[in-house]
């Protein structure tokens, strides 16, 4: 399984409501490399069924979308995430701790 598949795995973990970082991602697939992770989900062929709307970044802000970090793509994953329940001011997750899938077992 190449690494983009493994990180598609356990992104279709997190559910609806949560979120999860790039390097939460990194660190359940044993690696430092979370702009991996990034460029991973930018190419993501499965969304939504594979929701990369889900991951933000580590301080609780919206990181990129589809590859941009600023514009109507970061809109759209604004209005996904708002569609789901995660309540986002300023570019942030508010309640973000409470938001977090860490992928504990």
């Amino acid at each position: 399984m190449s690494f983009a598949d493994e990180v598609y795995k356990f992104l279709k973990s997190v559910p609806k409501g949560e979120v999860t970082t790039y390097k939460a991602l990194g660190e359940k697939l044993g690696t430092k490399a979370y702009r991996a992770v990034g460029q991973a989900l930018k190419h993501n062929p499965y969304a939504p069924d594979v929701p990369c709307h889900r991951v933000v970044r580590s301080d609780g802000t919206i990181g990129g979308f589809m590859g941009k970090t600023d514009g109507e793509e970061i809109q759209k994953k604004i209005r996904l995430l708002r569609s789901e329940g995660i309540v986002v001011e300023h570019g942030k997750i508010v309640g973000f701790p409470n938001k977090l899938c860490l992928f504990v077992e």
